[in-house]
């Protein structure tokens, strides 16, 4: 398990993705997306950065505080910042569901045998 712990570079890059998909202009984003497209990608971006997180070796507690208040601020600041955007309490619900699970499934995969 040590071994799954210690990888702090993917947490890097997925923290990294997850600025430039949270905070892109709306003329960013692209168009024609099926409605719920938007929330499922903050439930995965969540989920990934909290996988991640855990095998970077971040503690469960920590990360999952941190993982929330980012979730509310990034909503906070996509409705404040000039970027076209607008807050969505819906995305700050997916953002925690995407942390939770990323966390539930990183510890069932510590515990599976082999």
């Amino acid at each position: 398990m040590r071994r799954l712990l210690t990888r702090p570079l993917p947490f890097v890059l997925v923290v990294l993705v997850s600025v430039v998909v949270l905070f892109s202009p709306a003329s960013a984003t692209p168009l024609g997306l099926p409605p719920g497209a938007d929330t499922l990608t903050h439930l995965v971006l969540f989920a990934a950065l909290a996988w991640t997180g855990r095998r970077a070796g971040l503690p469960v507690g920590g990360l999952a505080v941190g993982l929330v208040a980012y979730a509310v601020a990034s909503e906070v600041l996509q409705a404040v910042l000039p970027f076209g955007r607008s807050a969505d309490p819906l995305d700050a619900v997916a953002d925690v569901v995407g942390a939770a699970l990323g966390l539930i499934a990183t510890q069932r995969a510590a515990r599976a045998p082999g």
